[in-house]
């Protein structure tokens, strides 16, 4: 299975996920295992980014599987970056042909001693103090330092800057649509 079938196949499944349920109010069942390409049967958490011309539409994801597979993971994770993010309003169905999907399949939390141990092009970023953690995906336009990364985090999470704070990292596989083009 290439690489270009493994995106198509996930970022469809977001796409369809999406338009179901703005469509038609109901979630979408997931795929019967045989049709489940063997990448996707695993357990993972999962981040579904939705990008509209370019810019941020909705981003929504996991830190550790709710669900049985991947594919259940995209398609409850799609709903919530299209409808419940809440810096966006929700998506409308006259939005769909602009849409863009991006799927991050995480790896397992790795705990780390300090920011020597990061690199935002290669590992997102876990932050957690308190009972709060922020989240940041690797290779983010525009975050080429650690320092920044965690800062982002930080403020994601509700965590002020002078708090001990415990370091996660964690590497992603992406598909994107968004890279398709290239």
């Amino acid at each position: 299975m290439t690489l270009r079938e493994e995106t198509a196949f996930i970022t469809g499944l977001a796409r369809r996920a999406v338009e179901t349920y703005i469509r038609e109010g109901r979630i979408l069942s997931p795929p019967k295992l045989e049709e489940i390409l063997p990448v996707f049967r695993k357990r993972a958490a999962v981040f579904v980014s939705i990008k509209k011309q370019g810019q941020l539409r909705g981003c929504i994801g996991t830190i550790t599987p709710l669900y049985p597979s991947i594919c259940e993971e995209v398609i409850h994770d799609a709903i919530s970056a299209a409808v419940d993010d809440p810096r966006f309003e929700p998506v409308k169905e006259e939005e769909f042909s602009d849409l863009k999907y991006s799927v991050d399949v995480l790896s397992p939390l790795q705990k780390v001693k300090g920011m020597k141990d990061l690199n935002p092009k290669k590992y997102g970023v876990l932050v957690r103090a308190n009972g709060r953690h922020g989240l940041l995906l690797p290779d983010i336009e525009g975050i080429h330092t650690v320092e920044l990364q965690v800062e982002i985090a930080r403020r994601k999470g509700g965590i002020g800057p002078n708090e001990r704070v415990t370091l996660y990292r964690f590497t992603v596989k992406r598909y994107s649509e968004m890279e398709e083009k290239k």
